[in-house]
């Protein structure tokens, strides 16, 4: 039996970061938006993340900023403060995410099954959800969904974006054939070698696109970037740290294809439409592919996860990670030719 049998007055999701997980989020709130337009939605989201989210239709966000540390789980306590929603649904694993729902009133606190509640989840909360068998992050969030009662519908997004960031990324592309290159992930071991993106990025321009790199302002993404385009014998246009996470998802949407490892703008791209040619080695691609293109993923996870752990993937617990350095070398730069080359002849 779902938790609800008609529509319940409000939910609160609980949903911090990271940008990846957070546009698999969209999709399920989303879709509970589409079968009870009337429920009210409250979402407490991260604050980096909160950029991307902020004008969401129909969906009051209250940010926490995880650098505050106690004063910021105040915070949004304050904001929540004499408010009881129908259901607090739990959407984090971390502690932190579980400390900071001991201040936000619920009847109903829905959590992961308890199999899968790591950090002690379960403890915070007084229902679970049944899943145990989805793989797939995004199919998870959407577990919570169904459990509340919304039934499970293939995944739609409706970002916020305006004009002035569709103009944005106008201006950057053109209307050129344009892949988009977004090579680091949250870590450097989990990135694909400078050369390798240059090669890459070679041969797309060779078959007649505009190659542009993007990311974050961090100083190792801007390294990263530098390092791609000293090794690039065709010139590549570089907005790494150039832009919003808004206008980053606008140029996302006006690309043709997105190369990315494991990282936040891969699935900002599935959220857009636009196909992705994920590179994984660290994770497993089946539980944090971009959900859209999982078939064009080009993966050696499972030769390292066995290496690792000695077993099979499928006998493996659900979030294993590999470890090492050397994982992504790999990955050849054929393999990735390949593997675009067939996700391009399927658009």
């Amino acid at each position: 039996m779902p938790l609800f049998t008609h529509a319940p007055r409000s939910l609160c999701f609980l949903r911090l970061s990271a940008i990846g997980d957070v546009c698999h989020a969209v999709a399920a709130i989303q879709a509970v938006q589409r079968h009870w337009p009337q429920t009210q939605i409250t979402w407490v989201v991260g604050k980096v993340e909160a950029q991307l989210l902020a004008g969401l239709d129909g969906v009051e966000l209250v940010v926490f900023d995880k650098k505050a540390g106690l004063a910021g789980m105040r915070h949004v306590w304050r904001q929540l403060k004499g408010r009881r929603f129908d259901a607090l649904v739990h959407m984090q694993l971390a502690l932190r995410a579980s400390l900071l729902t001991v201040g936000i009133g619920a009847r109903h606190r829905v959590g992961f099954h308890r199999h899968r509640a790591k950090e002690g989840q379960w403890l915070f909360t007084n229902k679970r959800i049944p899943d145990t068998q989805s793989c797939h992050v995004l199919d998870s969030f959407f577990a919570f969904t169904q459990y509340l009662g919304v039934p499970v519908t293939p995944p739609q997004w409706q970002l916020p974006l305006s004009e002035d960031d569709h103009a944005f990324a106008k201006a950057q592309l053109g209307d050129k054939p344009t892949v988009v290159i977004s090579p680091a992930a949250s870590k450097d071991e989990r990135n694909w070698l400078p050369e390798r993106y240059a090669q890459f990025a070679d041969y797309a321009v060779g078959k007649g696109y505009q190659v542009i790199l993007c990311g974050s302002p961090a100083a190792r993404e801007k390294t990263l970037a530098a390092r791609i385009i000293a090794a690039a014998n065709a010139p590549l246009v570089n907005l790494v740290g150039q832009t919003s996470l808004k206008q980053l998802a606008a140029v996302l949407a006006r690309a043709d294809a997105v190369l990315a490892p494991d990282s936040g703008p891969a699935h900002m791209a599935t959220t857009q439409g636009t196909p992705v040619l994920g590179l994984y080695g660290h994770s497993n691609p089946k539980r944090t592919g971009p959900y859209n293109n999982l078939a064009d993923v080009v993966s050696v996870y499972e030769t390292f996860a066995e290496q690792q752990h000695g077993k099979p993937v499928n006998q493996l617990a659900w979030s294993t990670r590999v470890k090492g350095d050397h994982v992504m070398a790999a990955i050849d730069t054929q393999q990735v030719i390949d593997a675009f080359e067939t996700m391009m002849a399927k658009q």
